[in-house]
């Protein structure tokens, strides 16, 4: 049965009072090991591949429609209304996004412009983020990392490596999340307690 036709709890959800802290993922090599296994899924592969390429929302993604990329090329812009203040906020799109919607629109069961992109197993429907979440939380298991995973890991894991792989610097971070302060986005990041014990460690 398609994960997306299933009713169940979400396991990471807290119990009242208690929160848990969804996470990027870390490893470069899980994530491509990930990309192989949805290579034979394009409608994932691609959802996945512009998730953790972008500092969208998971509702924000769901929102695209097939007219809304389907003209695009890499270096081009894709401009997208926020789910929290309402204003729009463009995103330049690489070639490996490109790559992968292309990919997906050569088997898009609808290629309506008004269509969603994501769709559903339902036809004529989008995605929902519970049932991303859920996604998210499965191809997680299935390269075995062990942690609590669901729709915000996508958004987490572009922040996650831009600076901790790329090294770019958190203001830069704080102004594409849209937040209030770095230390927000450092918490949002998941900041492990080993990376301040390396500051520790240098010597002045």
């Amino acid at each position: 049965m398609p994960i997306e036709d299933r009713k169940s709890a979400n396991a990471n959800h807290p119990k009242k009072g208690s929160s848990i802290k969804v996470e990027p993922i870390r490893d470069l090599k899980a994530i491509k090991r990930l990309k192989k296994i949805l290579a034979d899924s394009p409608r994932d592969l691609c959802l996945f591949t512009l998730g953790i390429n972008t500092a969208y929302r998971a509702n924000e993604l769901l929102s695209i429609t097939v007219g809304q990329v389907d003209y695009l090329e890499a270096g081009d812009r894709l401009d997208l209304k926020q789910s929290k203040n309402k204003r729009y906020r463009a995103t330049t799109l690489n070639a490996a996004v490109i790559s992968a919607i292309d990919n997906w629109l050569k088997v898009h069961p609808d290629p309506r412009g008004d269509a969603p992109l994501f769709l559903s197993q339902r036809y004529g429907q989008a995605l929902q983020v519970s049932t991303l979440s859920q996604m998210v939380k499965k191809w997680c298991g299935d390269v075995r990392l062990r942690g609590n995973y669901g729709s915000h890991t996508l958004r987490k894991t572009w922040g996650y490596h831009q600076r901790t792989t790329y090294d770019r610097r958190t203001a830069l971070l704080t102004w594409a999340y849209g937040h209030a302060s770095e230390s927000q986005t450092l918490d949002y990041l998941c900041i492990q307690p080993d990376e301040i014990d390396e500051l520790y460690a240098l010597e002045l």
